[in-house]
């Protein structure tokens, strides 16, 4: 029985949406095609009609997270800053941030997972510096750089400890550190 393309384009898109959550929540190791395949509601067979390897899978994935997660462009940043070091986030590791959740697990993939990894984060400093206070565009690129990797570092952190109060404040006073330096209100 012959697919659609927009059938194929629906699968594929199922098929990283699921890798993505699963990658997240096992890492690339803990995750076979299988697993991937089944979370998709498709056969394994059907794998090979969208990829030519796990490895190619964990590169388009990697690529996919990190455009579906982004800063949401026009918001302000103290609002996703708000949004991203909150507990709710920390806690939902499968849906959240990508880079939180897998750049740790990046050196052991191929070049073209690295590279994917490399193309998001370029995109995501270039979203945040576009909300960073005034300055020049290099002052607002070392802002979002600096800024981004708190918030990433501390929610790494908050997700390691099972300290449930110390993992709450690693969060909040990051949030506050953050915000102060932004001149926002937390």
């Amino acid at each position: 029985m012959r697919v659609s393309r927009e059938q194929m384009s629906s699968n594929r898109a199922r098929i990283l949406d699921e890798a993505g959550r699963l990658f997240r929540e096992r890492g690339f190791e803990g995750v076979t095609v299988a697993d991937v395949m089944k979370a998709a509601g498709m056969t394994h067979g059907g794998f090979y009609g969208h990829f030519a390897s796990k490895d190619a899978l964990i590169a388009a994935t990697i690529a996919h997270a990190m455009v579906r997660h982004d800063s949401g462009g026009t918001d302000a940043f103290a609002s996703f800053l708000d949004a991203y070091l909150a507990p709710r986030h920390r806690d939902t590791a499968a849906s959240g941030c990508p880079t939180a959740a897998l750049a740790g697990l990046l050196p052991a993939q191929q070049s073209a997972a690295q590279q994917a990894m490399a193309e998001g984060l370029a995109a995501q400093i270039e979203r945040l510096s576009s909300l960073m206070p005034e300055g020049s565009d290099a002052e607002r690129r070392r802002a979002a750089i600096g800024r981004w990797s708190a918030m990433v570092g501390a929610l790494i952190l908050s997700r390691a400890i099972p300290d449930t109060p110390l993992s709450d404040e690693i969060l909040a006073e990051t949030r506050a550190w953050l915000a102060e330096a932004t001149g926002s209100v937390v």
